[in-house]
């Protein structure tokens, strides 16, 4: 019996659908990647969160054997740092940052946490501003927010621990509120040491500011 031979007719058409399948198929990979490389610091800190809160659920009959250990705090940075035990957040502080100059204070807050300059310092009297709340877009919330990611989780009496010149300064957060970006009136008390952390609401615009305010321990 004779072999029959069927060739198929060459089909640009089809070639072309091909090649377009697959270049769609490498854009969408790229823009997955891109998304999980993007945004994984955001979803480490809220996952790392949540089972942080799921380990320190303990059984009322569990404390009553033995009270829960507390791990000592290590001070980032010894001279000017930040550590918010809650939600795992520390960072350094870059201190007397203009924050009305955004050429000074962005590139500031992709190292860390910036203290606003002419307010005052950890141990006198008036408001300690600490900030990290300015982004441009969305996908720039990596760059600008992780430190103070999840400043929303913290409640009255969470604690903040700031380090300056070597020594070690205790807060306990008495308020929390959403405000306009322009809301400063708070800078304005001179009668007690606040502790003010800011970060931009949502995180990723600039539409509201998230203030956190904290009282020294005494």
């Amino acid at each position: 019996m004779r072999e029959i031979i069927v060739y198929q007719a060459y089909s640009p058409r089809r070639n072309l659908k091909n090649w377009l399948k697959k270049l769609g198929d490498l854009f969408l990979l790229s823009a997955l990647l891109g998304l999980i490389f993007t945004f994984a610091p955001l979803l480490k800190s809220e996952i790392g969160y949540f089972f942080k809160k799921e380990k320190n659920k303990i059984h009322f009959g569990e404390l009553l054997k033995k009270p829960p250990a507390s791990s000592p705090v290590v001070a980032p940075d010894a001279y000017f740092s930040l550590v918010i035990p809650k939600i795992d957040a520390q960072a350094k502080i870059f201190a007397n940052t203009n924050a009305s100059n955004p050429k000074e204070y962005l590139p500031i807050l992709k190292k860390g946490v910036a203290h606003a300059k002419g307010t005052v310092f950890p141990g006198m009297k008036g408001t300690i501003f600490l900030f990290a709340h300015s982004t441009d877009a969305p996908w720039n919330i990596i760059r600008y927010n992780a430190v103070f990611y999840l400043l929303r989780e913290l409640d009255a009496g969470d604690g903040i621990i700031v380090f300056f010149l070597g020594k070690r300064f205790n807060y306990r957060v008495v308020e929390k509120k959403i405000v306009n970006p322009n809301f400063t009136e708070f800078l304005n008390q001179k009668e007690e040491e606040v502790l003010v952390l800011q970060t931009c609401w949502p995180p990723g615009t600039t539409r509201k500011a998230l203030l956190v305010f904290a009282k020294k321990e005494l």
